[in-house]
């Protein structure tokens, strides 16, 4: 079995410059990754020597694509025996898919390979035209896999689905689980002239929960159809970069923003502008949430610089309200609102988009509108509140 040992940088430089015009390839699904934690790993009867499909949704359509699939946090190889993508016939509520649409990829010309640790790949160009928030299905077939440290995005939010041995057959009972494993982005050759891609760094909030599952209505989701329903805008993608529990600074769960904003959003195929909206679980598990509100603005700053060096515009995002969670403290809101005042006025961003504001309670600022709220956890919001964020976004930021 071919072992491949293209990196991700490869693959980016693949895709041409980020400030180059117009984009050969954009980015119209994209993942944040993370090592996979032991409760979230594929359950029985496992994904090593079986087939698994899972379904997403692309943010614009193309006239081909290819295939990103990740090995970055494993620390074994990854035999990989084969992949498929075709057209899903849902958004994840079963493993359905358009029989004759199935495409199969291939990887630097070889079906079967081998991903080294490390390491992400790139398939080939296959054509397959793609409309604009089309559901699509890439089924894998594994041969060997560890699970110790599994590559994987566990809030996918969408069900994916395991098969005995290696087979396209789904139509028996198969093992389901709500995580992403080896899938990274989609990238295609756009059908729209001006393509260009919106990336977004974020948290649990931008992960989704409190959506509804198969249900793709993060606010990512809502932005995206936003966007595509406006002429000066239907030309952008949308990918979401939230990883739930992250931090930007230190701790949380997975990799922190600082450790991978450039993997996440500067070698993204096309992007052209970039959302931060992250801080909550800093400020959240801070001793001094004042001195953690500067180093998120010395972080942001980090990155604005970065980005605009590549000719890419950042938009800063508020951070939304906690009081009534575990949270909240007068120390923490002190901290919320300095770096809100920060966001709103440092100069720093090309923009602001203001989502504490859109989702506060009118009567009590400092907590979330009572009609938002998801299990009363008084943090995340339900589909309405995501509904109510990505509708409330100015799309003449993107003009």
């Amino acid at each position: 079995m071919r072992k491949l040992l293209l990196s991700f940088a490869l693959a980016a430089a693949f895709a041409g410059s980020a400030a180059s015009q117009p984009f050969d390839r954009v980015t119209t699904w994209a993942t944040a990754l993370q090592v996979v934690e032991p409760h979230n790993i594929p359950p029985e009867p496992g994904i090593a020597g079986n087939s698994l499909r899972q379904i997403i949704q692309i943010s614009v359509g193309g006239k081909d694509l290819q295939l990103r699939l990740s090995n970055y946090y494993t620390d074994t190889e990854t035999e990989i025996l084969g992949v498929e993508i075709a057209r899903a016939k849902t958004m994840g509520s079963s493993p359905e898919i358009d029989e004759r649409s199935s495409v199969e990829l291939t990887f630097d010309g070889q079906r079967a390979f081998s991903m080294m640790p490390g390491v992400d790949v790139v398939s080939d160009p296959v054509k397959f035209k793609t409309s604009d928030r089309e559901n699509l299905a890439i089924t894998i077939h594994y041969g060997k896999i560890g699970t110790a440290k599994m590559t994987g995005h566990p809030g996918s939010r969408t069900t994916s689905w395991i098969a005995l041995g290696n087979t396209t057959d789904f139509s028996a009972p198969a093992a389901r689980t709500d995580h992403w494993y080896t899938i990274s982005a989609i990238d295609v050759k756009p059908r729209r002239r001006n393509a260009a891609a919106v990336a977004v760094m974020g948290d649990s909030i931008t992960d989704g929960r409190g959506t509804t599952t198969n249900g793709q209505d993060r606010w990512t989701d809502q932005l995206s159809r936003a966007l595509l329903k406006d002429r000066r805008t239907r030309h952008l993608s949308v990918l979401n970069f939230g990883l739930g529990g992250n931090c930007i600074l230190r701790g949380g769960l997975g990799p922190t923003a600082l450790s991978r904003y450039k993997h996440d959003l500067l070698q993204v195929c096309g992007v052209k502008y970039i959302i931060l909206f992250e801080g909550i679980n800093d400020l959240g598990g801070s001793r001094d949430a004042v001195q953690t509100a500067n180093g998120i603005q010395a972080a942001w700053t980090q990155i604005a610089q970065e980005a605009h060096e590549r000719g890419i515009k950042v938009f800063g995002a508020t951070v939304t309200p906690v009081k009534g969670n575990g949270y909240y403290s007068e120390d923490h809101e002190r901290g919320r609102q300095q770096l809100n005042d920060w966001i709103r006025s440092s100069g720093v961003f090309d923009g602001v988009i203001d989502f504490d504001r859109l989702v506060a309670d009118p009567q009590d600022p400092i907590r979330l509108d009572p009609a938002y709220l998801f299990e009363n956890d008084w943090l995340h919001l339900n589909a309405a509140g995501y509904a109510v964020m990505g509708a409330g976004i100015d799309r003449s930021l993107f003009y």
